[in-house]
């Protein structure tokens, strides 16, 4: 009975997020997202894991350091959402690690 209650508030809560435009279509918040602080290439996504953390790692796609790399990597996991393959999404966890292994690195040359 529990387990009934927490998936109906999961599924009215993530229907608070999507608006329906007047032709019924439905309308999220990360689309209208405009930013140009990450210069990913286009296509980055789409390869391996090891090639997305080193990419977005470097000043040129992510000029604050590799955490806004990070940043850019999670939103683009979080807007894929449900039609992001389960093998895809292995392939970009896989990256986040890799990047956070990275940034771990850089704050600690940073510090020494």
């Amino acid at each position: 009975m529990a387990a009934a209650k927490k998936s109906a508030s999961k599924k009215s809560a993530s229907k608070k997020t999507a608006r329906k435009t007047s032709s019924g279509k439905v309308n999220r918040w990360s689309a209208k997202v405009t930013s140009d602080a990450t210069h990913p290439e286009p296509g980055l996504f789409t390869r391996d894991a090891e090639t997305i953390a080193k990419h977005l790692a470097t000043p040129e796609v992510s000029p604050k350091g590799p955490a806004q790399g990070m940043q850019m990597l999670n939103f683009y996991i979080n807007r894929a959402g449900k039609n992001l393959p389960e093998e895809r999404h292995k392939v970009l966890e896989h990256a986040k690690e890799l990047l956070s292994k990275i940034t771990a690195n850089e704050k600690e040359k940073a510090g020494s």
